[in-house]
């Protein structure tokens, strides 16, 4: 048993796979090797000269004899089975009997019912078993298939380098995604990508930029931030699906208490800077929370909050339109947010507030339609309850992809329209002035959405 202290701290990107595994955890016991069968020829199955002796000079410079550990670890309390790779084992490459142990550590968290936590430093699949090593990805994502369906939370940790097949199978596929600074990321390796290609697209940073990655977590910091996501996602799974079925209850208001008059104050308070944003809201409704970045698709809208928050000793999951206009990449994320909810049995809460989808020609070139529909699709077939509450502005179709059916409240600073006043009007070929009345005959303040069935209710201040 390696006891790693309360402080270890993660100073290089570069550590051996026992150097990174202390460094996050508070203690591991190595996972004992399944015996998988050696090649059936001297180097390899690919009689690959010198393989052998390659081999041997790994195993003497690191002290390992494959490129993986597998262990049982605690990480600030909460048990998993924690895998680390050796780069300095033939740079971190997958081959058969790496992917037995993957294989092994998997099944062992699958028995015991634990998250599975990677610590990824690798240049793919390994050349001198060829196509032996490359088929160890459909192993690995077929593992990984059989942990979502137990309901069982994947993390992620990306090192340097993480490219090839072990960022398309254990990298990419994980539900929480973090990369350390700097770290180089891509399937295409250094040596083999376009000379001309931007370096950027390959880093941490440009990954997270393009919605791939979650977050980019400083060395110093990597240890809490498992700890957190541990914290939230290390008790789910079909054990937690009773309380699942619990609906959260909404956030109190934060705004104005007074019902609107009008159509048009409606339309006012909702508008007004000065009202409650997201942030305030999660801000005041969690203990603490941890969110998720990008649409894994290449896209990121900064106008939406995801993630999964702690409320009275319970994790919530919950998407946050932030009062601008939604774009394609926010669908997907909060699509993906409720999906992964739905998986690990936990329960979702909606905040919607937009004045509607971004409708420019990038969001129609980016499927704003497809990802709208995808929306709306993950919260029509979620089994978690989903309780939505209208903040502010509710813009047409871009807001009710948000709005959990049967199940949305409002703020008294809120209106919801089937499209804005001011578009109903010109649609209708009226003159500018009669926009108010078009407002009062939409029937658009929370009191009238009531009346018509469309919310269960309008929800008081704390």
């Amino acid at each position: 048993m390696h006891e790693s202290g309360a402080a270890a701290p993660m100073p290089s990107m570069r550590l051996t796979a026992r150097q990174a595994m202390a460094a996050v955890s508070d203690s591991y016991v190595e996972l004992r090797a399944p015996e998988g069968a050696e090649p059936g020829r001297p180097d390899g199955p690919l009689g690959w000269p010198g393989y052998d002796a390659s081999r041997d000079r790994a195993r003497a410079r690191t002290g390992e004899d494959e490129s993986v550990v597998a262990a049982l670890a605690t990480i600030g309390g909460t048990e998993v089975v924690l895998l680390a790779f050796e780069f300095g084992y033939l740079g971190g490459s997958l081959g058969e009997r790496t992917g037995d142990r993957l294989e092994a550590a998997y099944t062992e968290a699958r028995e015991r019912r634990l998250p599975l936590v990677s610590l990824i430093a690798t240049g793919g699949s390994r050349m001198q078993e060829g196509m032996r090593a490359l088929a160890q990805l459909q192993r690995v994502a077929g593992q990984s298939a059989l942990h979502r369906a137990e309901g069982l939370p994947e993390i992620a940790v990306l090192r340097d380098p993480t490219t090839g097949g072990g960022w398309a199978t254990l990298g990419a596929g994980a539900d929480v995604i973090l990369a350390l600074p700097g770290a180089q990321i891509g399937f295409a390796g250094s040596r083999v990508r376009p000379a001309d290609a931007d370096p950027h697209a390959y880093s941490a940073e440009g990954q997270l930029a393009a919605g791939q990655i979650d977050a980019v977590v400083p060395p110093d910091r990597l240890r809490g931030a498992l700890q957190r996501w541990l914290h939230l996602l290390g008790g789910t799974g079909r054990s937690a699906a009773g309380s699942a079925r619990e609906p959260v209850p909404p956030p109190s208001a934060l705004g104005l208490p007074e019902l609107p008059e009008t159509g048009r104050s409606a339309v006012a308070r909702a508008r007004d800077a000065r009202r409650p944003r997201a942030e305030a809201y999660l801000r005041a409704y969690f203990d603490d929370r941890e969110e998720i970045s990008g649409d894994r698709c290449g896209g990121v809208d900064s106008g939406i909050r995801c993630g999964f928050g702690r409320r009275g000793g319970r994790t919530i999951a919950f998407a946050a339109q932030c009062g601008t206009a939604t774009r394609p990449a926010g669908f997907r994320t909060a699509a993906r947010l409720v999906r992964l909810a739905d998986r690990l049995g936990i329960p979702v809460l909606t905040l919607v507030d937009t004045p509607g989808a971004a409708n420019d020609a990038e969001a129609e070139r980016a499927g704003a339609g497809a990802a709208i529909a995808d929306a709306f699709a993950a919260l029509a077939a979620a089994r978690v309850p989903i309780t939505s509450l209208l903040i502010g502005e509710g813009g047409s179709g871009g807001a009710l992809a948000l709005a959990a059916p049967g199940s949305l409240w409002a703020t008294p600073d809120s209106y919801f329209s089937v499209i804005a006043p001011e578009l109903a009007a010109a649609i209708l070929k009226r003159d500018p002035q009669e926009v108010h009345h078009t407002a009062d005959q939409l029937h658009i303040r929370p009191q009238d959405l009531l009346d018509l069935d469309i919310i269960r209710g309008i929800v008081p201040p704390a």
